[in-house]
Order: C-alpha cells, then sequence, then structure tokens
C-alpha cells in the first residue's frame, strides 16, 4: 500500500477487494518502524494488537459487506488522552504511566463499527497542556517537515503521524486549538466540530466545557468522511447533541465549487499586529485564491477577541484544576512510594511526581481563580467575556458573512525550546484558535502556503454552530484550487 494513501482510496480499494484491514495495518506498521522514532509521534505502538484489530475489522466486512461499512479497513491513529480498551491511556503524563483503560470511548467504539481499527496511541502534551508538544513526560515530538520543529501541540504526535503518512488519519482534542494548530504546523487538515457534536465519552478531561474531538487527515474529504461517522447523540455524554446536518462527504462530492457565491469574513483583528510577515503572505494569497474560486469578501470586526487568551486561560484553568483533582494517588493515578504519609503529604507527593511542570502551573492558576474572594474576579468575569465573543462571532454572521478566514497560528512552526522559556508567548501561538472554542463553533485548518525555509502554514475557516456542511464544502472547494495538500514531508 503506497504512503499516500487516503481514507477514501483505502475505503475503495477495500471495496473492490484489492485491499484487505490487514494488509493495511502491515503497511502503516511497517512505514512506523522507520519512522516513528525520528518524530517521537507514537507512545504505544503494539504490532500485535493492531494485527489483531486489523483482522477483526476484515471480519466484520466480511460478515456486514464493505459497501455498508463507512470505514472499511480504516487504519486510525488515536491521542493517548482517549481511552482504548486494553491499551494504555497515559496522557502523556507520569501520573497515568501505567493506565491501562478497561473500556472503549464512544468515538472508539463508532470506528470500528464502521470497519476501522486502530493501529497506534499518539504522544501528546501532558493532559493536553501545550502548544508545541513539548510537555509530554515521554519527550518532545519533532516536526517533520524539520526535525529541530516543533509539530504544534497538543495533539502534536497525531499531527506529525498523519503528515509523515503513517496513517491516514488520526484523532486529537481540542481545547483552545489542539487539533488545528498542530494540523497547521504539520500541513495537513484538522476539524474541530462544533461543540457537542461528537461525543467527550472516553476523553480524558481537561476543560469539560471546552473539549472537542475530532479528525486530523490529509484531506477535507477524509475529514468530512470522519465527520459521518463521528458525529452524534451519544446516551454516556450529557453535552453530545444530535447534529442536525448529516452527509457531510456527499455534500462534497455534489457541490465541489462551493465557494461561488459565498461571503467570506476577513476578521481584521487577526491581520493587525503580531502576525508573521510568511504567514501574512500566504494568507493574502489564499484570500485571492478564495475569490479566484467565486467568494466574496467582506472585512469584519470581533471586538472582542484580543480578550479570548485571557479568558481561556482563566476558564480552562479552572476546569482543569477541577478535573484533575481526581488524580490524587489514592483515588487515581501514580501513588508515592514513601512510608509512613499521613493523607495529606501522600496527596501532595504522589501529585508532586506524578504531574509536569506546565500541569502543575495550571491547576495552581485554577485553583487560585477559583478560590474565595477571586472567583467573581476572574473566573465568573471571564465567563462574561466569553459570552461577549460569542456575539461577536454571532453578529459577524448574521451581517451576511457564511464563513470566517483567518490564520490558524500567527507564526509558523518554531524551533524546538524556542518558547518554553516564554510561558505568554507560548500561550499567544494559539490567539488565532481559542475564540472558537470559547464560542463552541466548527472550524477547521487547511494548508496554504510554505515559508521560505519550508514551512507549513495553515489557513482556519470558521462556521456557524452545527454548520459543518458549509465549513467542510468551503475547505474543499478551497483545497480543490489549490496544490498545498499534496505536500509530502521529506522523510
Amino acid at each position: 500500500m503506497p504512503a499516500n494513501q487516503t481514507v477514501k482510496s483505502i475505503v475503495e480499494q477495500v471495496r473492490s477487494g484489492k485491499l484487505t484491514a490487514v494488509t493495511a495495518a502491515h503497511a502503516c506498521l511497517e512505514r512506523t518502524r522507520t519512522i516513528a522514532q525520528k518524530l517521537n509521534s507514537h507512545l504505544h505502538f503494539d504490532e500485535a494488537a493492531a494485527l489483531a484489530e486489523a483482522a477483526a475489522a476484515d471480519l466484520r466486512i466480511k460478515t456486514i459487506g464493505a459497501d455498508k461499512l463507512p470505514l472499511a479497513g480504516v487504519p486510525v491513529l488515536v491521542k493517548d488522552n482517549i481511552c482504548v480498551r486494553g491499551s494504555k491511556t497515559t496522557c502523556g503524563s507520569k501520573m497515568l504511566e501505567n493506565y491501562v483503560a478497561t473500556y472503549d470511548a464512544s468515538v472508539i467504539k463508532r470506528l470500528r463499527e464502521a470497519g476501522a481499527f486502530v493501529v497506534g496511541k499518539m504522544n501528546m502534551d501532558e493532559f493536553a497542556m501545550g502548544s508545541s508538544n513539548e510537555n509530554s513526560a515521554f519527550g518532545a515530538v519533532r516536526n517533520p517537515w524539520n526535525l529541530e520543529y516543533v509539530p504544534g501541540g497538543s495533539s502534536g504526535g497525531s499531527a506529525a503521524a498523519v503528515a509523515a503518512r503513517l496513517a491516514p488519519v488520526a484523532l486529537g482534542s481540542d481545547t483552545g486549538g489542539s487539533i488545528r494548530q498542530p494540523a497547521s504546523f504539520c500541513g495537513i487538515v484538522g476539524l474541530k466540530p462544533t461543540y457537542g457534536s461528537v461525543s467527550r465519552s472516553g476523553l480524558v478531561a481537561f476543560g469539560s466545557s471546552l473539549d472537542q474531538i475530532g479528525p486530523l487527515t490529509t484531506t477535507v474529504e477524509d475529514a468530512a468522511m470522519m465527520m459521518d461517522v463521528l458525529a452524534g447523540l451519544d446516551a454516556s455524554d450529557s453535552t453530545s447533541v444530535k447534529h442536525p446536518q448529516s452527509g457531510f462527504a456527499k455534500a462534497l462530492l455534489e457541490n465541489p465549487e462551493a465557494l461561488k457565491g459565498m461571503t467570506i469574513g476577513i476578521p481584521e483583528e487577526f491581520f493587525e499586529s503580531g502576525l508573521d510577515a510568511e504567514v501574512g503572505s500566504c494568507l493574502e494569497r489564499a484570500i485571492a485564491d478564495v475569490q479566484k474560486a467565486g467568494a466574496k469578501i467582506k472585512r469584519v470586526r470581533l471586538p472582542n477577541i484580543s480578550y479570548s487568551v485571557a479568558a481561556y486561560y482563566v476558564i480552562a484553568t479552572a476546569e482543569a484544576s477541577a478535573n484533575l483533582a481526581r488524580f490524587d494517588g489514592v483515588r487515581y493515578g501514580h501513588r508515592t512510594q514513601g512510608a509512613n504519609l499521613n493523607l495529606k503529604d501522600l496527596y501532595r507527593k504522589s501529585r508532586n511526581e506524578g504531574f509536569g511542570r506546565e500541569v502543575k502551573q495550571r491547576i495552581m492558576l485554577g485553583t487560585f481563580v477559583l478560590s474565595s474572594g477571586y472567583y467573581d474576579a476572574f473566573y465568573s468575569k471571564a465567563n462574561k467575556v466569553r459570552e461577549l465573543i460569542s456575539r461577536d462571532f454571532a453578529a459577524a454572521f448574521d451581517s451576511g458573512v457564511d464563513l470566517l478566514l483567518t490564520p490558524t497560528s500567527p507564526t509558523p512552526p518554531f524551533k524546538l525550546g524556542e518558547k518554553l522559556s516564554d510561558p505568554l508567548a507560548m500561550y499567544l501561538s494559539d490567539i488565532c484558535t481559542i475564540g472558537v472554542n470559547l464560542a463552541g463553533l466548527p472550524g477547521i485548518s487547511v494548508p496554504c502556503g510554505r515559508t521560505k525555509a519550508g514551512l507549513p502554514v495553515g489557513m482556519q475557516l470558521i462556521a456557524p454552530k452545527f454548520n459543518e456542511l458549509t465549513l467542510l464544502t468551503g475547505a474543499h472547494a478551497y483545497e480543490r484550487a489549490t496544490e498545498w495538500h499534496k505536500d509530502q514531508p521529506p522523510l
């Protein structure tokens, strides 16, 4: 099986009898053996388990019929904060280094029912806290375009592996840009669905009102095929809803020139100070390409978007403080080996040994903003700002705009270690993506250029809530009009 296979091409070959799930698994595993170590992309790589899963997929295909399985024979990589039964789920942390999941996340169940199978668990920033994938307790992930650069985070392992064609698709999670930003840095497609459209059951929580599972792929059509399977109501997740739309992949085929007649909004705030010159140049060219494809351009304002980073890091850390309280060495997680400890010291030492520096910082900040006397000054105010940002997006769409177009990241990929000593600079890496999570909107990053050094640049499209059809058809039309998605890293 060639390295540049897509989800669509694999399904077509399985349906025609030219390929089996086991054959596809062998091809992925062979490529993984030679490349994954260079990238440090995988945390768990069990060949026997992957082949067993592939054999089970082939049996399902034979029993039910490939034509009835939308992802027949597709190998999938999974970010290591999504539970896969019988596999370690470490969240990139020493705290969960030895935890083996006892159940499948709802998205894993959906994938298997659709004929897909899991071939590996991917490296990530610890508990999804990071923008560079340098916060993993098991080492930094490297960008396949240049091994001296970061792949973005926190889904950096997933993005790097898909970019390197170790598998055609990976699942990631996006709390403030953690699918879209690494997709941009690695030159692939990253889709963050509307909040609630994909079940979070089985995802280890970071920020419960922000987290969303989504796919990383090499094409928009593959992302649409994944969305057809992943989206839907799940009884085990009270925040999930029945998506009002369906047939995402079919819509792309029916409307390949969807940008014709669309009005694309350009939020001026994202194109002012702070945008890297090369990124800006790529985005201006992308805007021109969108116009050539038949779209109208309209300049819009998002007056409160400049407060998104501050609001996000209050809300996200507050929710993280609550969600990670359970990892105390008694209920869950690493337990210190010290003797004769009282309960307080047991908690303190277990958490100190189990959590990395970034996670500790965020837990402490979250605990502070929730504490008596500071709740109203910080957490309550941040949620009011969140509402203002949501209204800004709604006003932009109400003005006659179909989609918003922005950079995915204000900078291209940066070197390993470059921003570790400057947390603020690191946090600002997500300034273009955070607002989408605060407002619960769907967003997608697609490749739109390269820097002089050959590093990828991504363009973000944003749609109103539960309007993935417009988002995906618009992104697909742009992709058809350009060649950037066809580029592969020199590995």
